[in-house]
């Protein structure tokens, strides 16, 4: 008898011990969970439309769009300054406003978001999705924007042109995102801010004509020499000769330079390939 009364101690002190682990756990979890959910929050911006509306005050109910400078005009309070705040925040800010000039006492206040305008930033140029994208998170980069608008098309340079102002001043720069992963450097994954712009330029071409299999107008790129692009124009046909081969190029003042080039060499943008036909 006091063999099974110490056994049933004994499963009952393990079952205590798992039931504490689990309860921990859970409460870990939903301690991550609802940080997340405020690392997500949705910061307000200028342009946004929010509804502000106080418990059992019907007078202070208002419908209101964000100024440039962030801030709405509240009844009673006045200025209220909410860009780059959230919901939740804006809520706080208001009550304790309301609180504090004693016009009431247990403010319950609650914003709503109506319309987004503020917080975007504009996609544009050679992407799947060009548009406009709100700012959900106040963490959000330039990588999640592209991705966002379905990322970089066919037909786009692996440069993304960023402009924006930072501190009151106009900031552009020009950023290879091929580069930025191949070397792993997350510094130029810039953290964006409303109205910023993110524009792609279409990709470099050049051109092959002439005894080509495939003459027309092709993508350059990177490091790409001459038999590469030979290659890109399905090699030579049957009557083509290296030996006629010529690449017109305009300099920077406008003038075509016609030259002879090695095989090896690199090829430019908007370069133009011919290749001649052979006279044996």
């Amino acid at each position: 008898m006091n063999v099974a009364t110490e056994l049933m101690g004994k499963i009952k002190g393990a079952l205590r011990t798992a039931l504490i682990a689990l309860a921990g756990t859970l409460v870990f979890v939903g301690s991550a969970s609802a940080a997340n959910e405020k690392s997500a929050e949705y910061l307000l911006g200028p342009g946004d439309v929010i509804r502000v509306s106080v418990f059992q005050s019907p007078d202070l109910t208002l419908e209101t769009r964000v100024s440039e400078n962030g801030s709405i005009t509240y009844p009673l309070i006045g200025n209220v300054p909410v860009g780059g705040q959230s919901l939740s925040a804006a809520e706080a800010k208001i009550a304790k406003l309301l609180k504090d000039g004693g016009f009431v006492v247990q403010p319950q206040v609650s914003v709503l978001l109506i319309q987004i305008r503020g917080n975007q930033v504009a996609v544009l140029g050679q992407v799947n999705r060009p548009g406009r994208y709100p700012l959900e998170t106040a963490n959000t980069r330039l990588t999640d924007l592209l991705s966002q608008a379905g990322g970089i098309a066919a037909s786009g340079s692996d440069l993304v042109i960023f402009s924006g102002v930072r501190d009151g001043k106009l900031v552009r720069r020009e950023i290879d995102v091929t580069e930025m992963f191949l070397k792993g450097d997350a510094a130029d994954d810039l953290p964006l801010k409303g109205g910023d712009i993110l524009y792609v330029h279409r990709a470099p071409v050049f051109y092959i004509y002439g005894e080509v299999q495939r003459p027309g107008v092709f993508r350059l790129e990177r490091e790409m020499t001459v038999m590469q692009a030979l290659a890109s124009g399905g090699g030579l046909t049957q009557k083509g000769t290296q030996r006629g081969l010529r690449v017109h190029r305009r300099s920077a003042d406008g003038k075509t330079q016609i030259l002879e080039p090695g095989l090896d060499e690199l090829i430019r943008a908007n370069d133009v390939v011919y290749v001649k036909e052979s006279i044996f």
